[in-house]
């Protein structure tokens, strides 16, 4: 009995440090994060869903802190769930009210990666579980995976290059299945370019994709409140 009493008090105990070694972890990146009160990145937009033909588009993407974000479109329609607030990593870290599970490690690439789960404490929130994949040697996050009550599972993934140490990324690969994605009925859309209208069909089961690569961002100039109205 003792023995197991002591094998029990030594799970516990790494337990619970594990979870603290995981606490650290995302107290760094959140640190990390907190450098930038706000942005406004330039970049272009490249969508590949089957069901549309979106033309390669220049966006603007907005933040201010704590929870701010606008993303705008040259070509008037974005894809991009509107609850992929994790496309700013400050939105899924900012609040804290979460419980962080440490999931073991992974490869992206050659990068060894931590992988850290988040469960969100608020049962009101659409958001049900965010996965992290965490670059610890650089406090990057690489790679995450959310799922939403209303619009099914998406990833993100990260890649850094100029702006590595606001922890802000040069390209972002979005990938989300379509049959998940809810579209007011009879939705169609109607691009400037002479697009002809394309309303959805069957092939809206398929997996989409946007590609996002940032030219630039202009970090912490001030981005009035107006933007996000």
């Amino acid at each position: 009995m003792k023995k197991i009493l002591s094998v029990l008090s030594f799970i516990l105990l790494a337990t619970a440090a594990t979870a603290q070694d995981v606490e650290a972890l995302i107290q760094k990146i959140k640190q990390k994060l907190d450098q930038v009160k706000d942005y406004e990145a330039s970049g272009k937009m490249k969508t590949n869903v089957a069901f549309l033909k979106v033309p390669v588009a220049d966006i603007k993407l907005y933040f201010k802190k704590p929870d701010k974000i606008k993303f705008k479109t040259s070509k008037g329609v974005s894809f991009i769930p509107k609850g992929a607030v994790s496309v700013n990593l400050n939105n899924i870290l900012g609040n804290g009210k979460y419980t962080a599970l440490d999931a073991g490690t992974d490869k992206i690439g050659s990068t060894v990666v931590r992988i850290v789960k988040l469960l969100p404490e608020d049962d009101n929130s659409d958001v049900v579980l965010s996965t992290l994949y965490i670059d610890e040697t650089n406090l990057l996050v690489r790679k995450t995976k959310t799922t939403t009550k209303e619009n099914g599972t998406y990833e993100l993934e990260l890649t850094y290059g100029k702006y590595i140490s606001y922890a802000l990324p040069d390209k972002i690969i979005f990938s989300f299945n379509t049959k998940d994605y809810k579209l007011p009925k009879g939705v169609t859309f109607d691009f400037d370019d002479g697009t002809a209208k394309k309303p959805v069909n069957k092939e809206k089961n398929k997996k989409g994709r946007a590609e996002i690569v940032f030219s630039s961002y202009k970090i912490n100039q001030g981005v009035a409140d107006a933007v996000f109205l």
